[in-house]
């Protein structure tokens, strides 16, 4: 079946960085567009970054962290990537990998990122 399972939350400091990742089981990777989403408390779920399938030649960020985030993708690995840079606080939130399949759509149980001083 299908698996996702983020990993590199953690606490930093405004200005600092982390590196997420979500590992992708029970399909065919390199085929999918991958996205990652965030949740933070009180707060609807929103959409952070996406990635196009393949090489991942198409990149879109939500406004928010355009330029300070960066979506990748090791189709080897069967892993997508978030490096987030210049953390701020509003960035605290629970972190989503998401794939949408043809019939099905498939989450991972979150990873915490907490931006703190």
């Amino acid at each position: 079946q299908v698996q996702l399972v983020e990993s590199g939350g953690g606490v930093v400091q405004p200005g600092g960085s982390l590196r997420l990742s979500c590992a992708a089981s029970g399909f065919t990777f390199s085929m999918y567009d991958m996205t990652w989403y965030r949740q933070a408390p009180g707060k609807e779920r929103e959409l952070v970054a996406v990635i196009s399938s393949g090489g991942g030649g198409n990149k879109n960020y939500a406004d928010s962290v355009k330029d300070r985030f960066a979506i990748s993708r090791d189709n080897a690995k069967n892993t997508v990537y978030l490096q987030m840079n210049s953390l701020k606080l509003e960035d605290t939130a629970i972190y989503y990998c998401n794939v949408r399949l043809v019939f099905s759509v498939h989450w991972g149980q979150g990873t915490q990122v907490t931006v703190s001083s």
